[in-house]
C-alpha cells in the first residue's frame, strides 16, 4: 500500500485538534487486513513510527512529514581519499534500500559550491522540510550552509525562508570533525559500521541536534566603501597557526591527501607568532566571558569580564588562536576543545583556545631566539591535544617549563564566550589569514573580523542526526 493510501486510511481517525485518535488495537486490525508497507518510503518501521506518533500525540502535520519528507543523497567524489562514490554504492544505498528508505534524488558534486545549488534545486522541486544524506567532509557542509544562508528560492517557495534541513552525515572527508565529535571514535577504528552511525540514527528515527553557527564578518578599513564579507561555519573559525596550516596545506593536498599534510604545514609555520589585538565578547545568557579553571575543573567568570564592562581585551602576540562550535575535536583524536563535550554549553557560544607565548615566565620579548625556543612548547601543547585534550590542564612552573600540576599560569587559555573580534597588525601579513571550516579568507589591511554565534529557531537552520 502506498504512503498516500495509508494516510487516507487514517484521515477518518483525526480529531479536530489534529491528533491521531485511533488506538493500538485498531492499528493491529489494519495490519491484519493486509496493509503492506514494503512499497512505502519507510518500509516496515513505518508501522512502529505510527505507534510512536499515537503514544506521543504528534500532530497530523508531523504525521504527514513522516510519510512524505523528501530525501536526497549528495556525495563529493573527490573529498578525502576519493572513495565516496564507492562507499555509497557498496554500503549507504544498500542499507537505506534494505530499510525501505527511498531516495528521491542522488547527486555527485562537480565543483566547489555545487552541493548548495543541488539542494536549492531540490528544495524548489519539493515541499516542506527535506532530509539530505551527505557524503563529504566538513568543507562541503560549509559550502552548503553558506550557499543556503544567502540563497533565495524560486517557484512555489518564492519569498519563503529556507526550511530546516535535516542532515545525515557520512564521513568521507579528511578530518571529519563534526562527525567524529557527534560519534566519537571507538575501538572499531575506521570500520564501515563507524561510518554508518548517522545513517543508522536516521533509520531508527533517532534524535537530531541543531547546529550552532559561527558567523564571521570581515570588515574593510573604515575609510573604504567595500561591503563586508561574511563566512558562516559549523565547526571552526581560526587565525594564527591553524589558519596558516590550512592555507599552506592546500598546496600539499594533491601529493598528500591525508591528514599528514597538516603536520607538514604545521612544521613549516612553527616559529611564527601573530601580532594582533583581540576582544572577547560575552554570551547572551551569562552576560560574561568565562575561562576554564583547571584547579576546579569548571568554567568561571573571566576576572576582567565585569558587569559594567563584560568585554575582555587580550593583547598578542599569539602562537595559536582557534574557536569552535558543535565540536570537541578537529580530527578523530585531536580534541582541541574537549570541554564542548565534557562540560557542554547551554546556549549559543564558542570555545576559544589561546596560546600566548609571553605568558611563559621564561619569555620576556618577541625575537627569533625566543620563537625558536618556544617551538618545543608549542608541540607539547598540540601533542597533549591528541591525549584526550590534556593540553587544557598544562601549566608553567617558575622557570617556564611545562608541567601537569602546580599553581603556575596555564599554558593555554580556554575561553567560552559569545564571540570575538580579531584586529590584526597591519604589517604582519600572516595575521591576516582567517580559516572558516577550512576555507581561507584574507583580512584587508586595516580591517578586522568579528565572529558571533547563533542557533537558528525551530523550523529553520540545520540539524544533524545524532546518537539516540
Amino acid at each position: 500500500m502506498a504512503c498516500g493510501g495509508l494516510e487516507d486510511h487514517f484521515s477518518g481517525m483525526l480529531e479536530v485538534g489534529g491528533f491521531l485518535s485511533t488506538d493500538v488495537a485498531e492499528l493491529n486490525e489494519c495490519e491484519s487486513e493486509g496493509l503492506e508497507y514494503g512499497s512505502s518510503r519507510h518500509d516496515n518501521e513505518l508501522y512502529t513510527d505510527i505507534l510512536s506518533l499515537q503514544v506521543q500525540g504528534v500532530s497530523t502535520t508531523a504525521f504527514g512529514r513522516l510519510l512524505n519528507m523528501p530525501l536526497i543523497a549528495i556525495y563529493n567524489p573527490v573529498c578525502g581519499d576519493g572513495n565516496a562514490k564507492q562507499f555509497f554504492d557498496q554500503h549507504v544505498f544498500p542499507l537505506l534500500l534494505h530499510h525501505g528508505k527511498t531516495i528521491d534524488r542522488v547527486a555527485a558534486t562537480e565543483h566547489a559550491g555545487h552541493a548548495g545549488q543541488i539542494l536549492i534545486d531540490f528544495l524548489e522541486a519539493t515541499e516542506g522540510e527535506i532530509t539530505a544524506v551527505l557524503g563529504s567532509g566538513d568543507g562541503t557542509l560549509h559550502e552548503i550552509i553558506n550557499f543556503l544562508s544567502s540563497a533565495s528560492l524560486k517557484g512555489p517557495r518564492a519569498n519563503a525562508p529556507i526550511p530546516r534541513l535535516q542532515i545525515v552525515l557520512v564521513p568521507c572527508g579528511t578530518a571529519n570533525a563534526l562527525y567524529s565529535s557527534i560519534f566519537p571514535p571507538s575501538v572499531e577504528g575506521d570500520s564501515v559500521n563507524c561510518k554508518l552511525k548517522s545513517i543508522q540514527s536516521f533509520i531508527n528515527s533517532s534524535r537530531t541536534i541543531p547546529l550552532t553557527l559561527a558567523v564571521a564578518t570581515l570588515f574593510s578599513p573604515r575609510s573604504g566603501n567595500k561591503r563586508s564579507q561574511v563566512a558562516v561555519s559549523s565547526v571552526v573559525v581560526s587565525t594564527a597557526l591553524h589558519a596558516s596550516i590550512l592555507h599552506d596545506s592546500e598546496s600539499l593536498r594533491k601529493d598528500i591527501p591525508g591528514i599528514e599534510r597538516f603536520k607538514i604545514a604545521a612544521q613549516n609555520n612553527s616559529t611564527k607568532w601573530y601580532t594582533s589585538y583581540v576582544k572577547l565578547l560575552p554570551t547572551l545568557g551569562t552576560g560574561r566571558v568565562q575561562v576554564y579553571d583547571p584547579a576546579n575543573k569548571t568554567f568561571v567568570d573571566h576576572p576582567e569580564s565585569e558587569d559594567h564592562d563584560p568585554i575582555v581585551d587580550v593583547d598578542g602576540p599569539f602562537a595559536y588562536f582557534l574557536s569552535t562550535v558543535n565540536v570537541d575535536r578537529l580530527e578523530p583524536a585531536f580534541r582541541i576543545t574537549p570541554l564542548a563535550r565534557t562540560i557542554p554549553p547551554t546556549e549559543a557560544s564558542c570555545e576559544v583556545v589561546l596560546l600566548r607565548p609571553l605568558r611563559d615566565p621564561s619569555v620576556s620579548r618577541d625575537n627569533l631566539e625566543a620563537r625558536m625556543a618556544f617551538v618545543p612548547k608549542l608541540w607539547a601543547v598540540l601533542g597533549a591535544a591528541y591525549k584526550d585534550g590534556a593540553h587544557i590542564n598544562l601549566r608553567y612552573d617558575t622557570g617556564g617549563e611545562i608541567t601537569t600540576g602546580g599553581e603556575g599560569p596555564t599554558v593555554v587559555e580556554y575561553i567560552r564566550c559569545g564571540g570575538w573580534e580579531w584586529i590584526p597588525d597591519d604589517i604582519d601579513a600572516d595575521t591576516h589569514l582567517l580559516c572558516s571550516d577550512g576555507a581561507i579568507s584574507h583580512i584587508e589591511k586595516g580591517g578586522r573580523v568579528v565572529c558571533s554565534t547563533e542557533t537558528p529557531m525551530n523550523g529553520a537552520g540545520f540539524v544533524v542526526y545524532a546518537q539516540g
